[in-house]
């Protein structure tokens, strides 16, 4: 297996238990089984549904986990809950809701934060952690923007190294300070 998209449904036991029928350790030992005991590529997607696993106060507890046990660079999802088969009396995610958990995990240190299932080009694209300058610009299905000379480089330079085509310190694409959240040596 090369690579792999986790769903962290939320980020309490008993949001597992009454939905899920099964336990968040299960999840998080996972994630920390492929982050550090694996060479396979993962990406964590969590759907927000109103009421349920969307208040700030858990989407900021959910970005610190991560942060602190799988570093800054790991790819989070947050994406809009649509009451499309089961669940239908709730309401679709607002995409405010969305904005919000990307803002907070950015704040925590986490470089790569997107929203789905909406239309957002800010939220679903890919800046620079060092200059803050769009990589890969996406909205929906649409591919927008591509650096395609040394995007990966770009992406996983340190700030002030030649792959970063501003090479200062600067905030990233959300405004979140970059500044000693991130373990640039530990990357490969």
């Amino acid at each position: 297996m090369d690579a792999a998209n986790v769903d962290l449904k939320a980020f309490t036991e008993e949001f597992y238990k009454r939905l899920c029928t099964g336990h968040l350790g299960a999840v998080l030992e996972t994630l920390e089984y492929l982050k550090y005991r694996t060479k396979v590529w993962f990406e964590i997607t969590t759907l927000l549904i109103p009421g349920h696993n969307d208040s700030p106060e858990e989407v900021k507890k959910l970005s610190e986990w991560v942060m602190t046990r799988l570093g800054p660079n790991v790819p989070l999802y947050f994406t809009a809950f649509h009451p499309d088969y089961k669940m239908l009396d709730l309401p679709r995610t607002p995409a405010f809701t969305l904005t919000t958990a990307r803002d907070i995990a950015r704040k925590v240190g986490l470089h790569f934060v997107y929203t789905g299932n909406v239309h957002d080009a800010r939220g679903q694209s890919t800046y620079c952690p060092g200059c803050s300058e769009r990589i890969i610009g996406r909205d929906w299905y649409d591919i927008t923007t591509w650096r395609s000379q040394g995007t990966a480089a770009a992406v996983f330079a340190p700030p002030q190294s030649p792959a970063c085509s501003r090479r200062t310190r600067a905030t990233g694409g959300g405004g979140a300070s970059r500044s000693g959240s991130a373990d640039w040596n530990a990357l490969e």
